[in-house]
């Protein structure tokens, strides 16, 4: 059930990426979501599909390694997941402002969670994660102006 592209690096690896966001070298922070069932990942490691549940965990995973370590601003961590992606892209999100979609994630960057896979609303469950206590907790999920998650209701809506 680990069968990731690109696989999981070394820890020097991981601390040459976190100096990278630290300085400026690496712009952005974006994260793929591959939901594979139990059954897929399950198959052979050459007929297995590459992938982990990624939007589960971001914002938690993303807060707890730089924010809460003080390896990033708020500010900034922030900016590299929302509006910096949004500009290599070219696409018009990231921001607030008259005239752009509603998008918004609201949470609380320090209440700690455990992350437990047969809770998330999708249907992957493969992730390094689990057992981990994450500080940073999504609440609500805005699109175009409309809830489309909410913690309470523990499902996308």
């Amino acid at each position: 059930m680990a069968r990731v592209n690109p696989p999981l690096r070394t820890q020097r690896d991981v601390d040459a990426i976190m100096e990278g966001l630290r300085d400026g070298t690496i712009d952005a922070i974006a994260t793929d979501h591959a939901p594979h069932s139990a059954e897929e990942k399950a198959r052979p490691l050459s007929d297995a599909p590459s992938g982990m549940v990624g939007l589960e965990t971001a914002l938690g995973v993303t807060l707890t390694a730089l924010y809460h370590t003080g390896r990033m601003s708020l500010s900034d961590l922030l900016a590299k997941l929302t509006i910096q992606p949004a500009r290599i892209l070219r696409i018009p999100k990231g921001r607030l402002g008259l005239g752009t979609d509603a998008d918004l994630v609201l949470f609380d960057p320090d209440e700690e969670w455990t992350v437990e896979p047969d809770r998330f609303a999708s249907m992957g469950r493969n992730t390094p994660f689990a057992g981990q206590t994450l500080r940073g907790k999504v609440k609500y999920t805005v699109v175009n102006g409309k809830i489309v998650y909410q913690e309470e209701a523990a499902h996308v809506l």
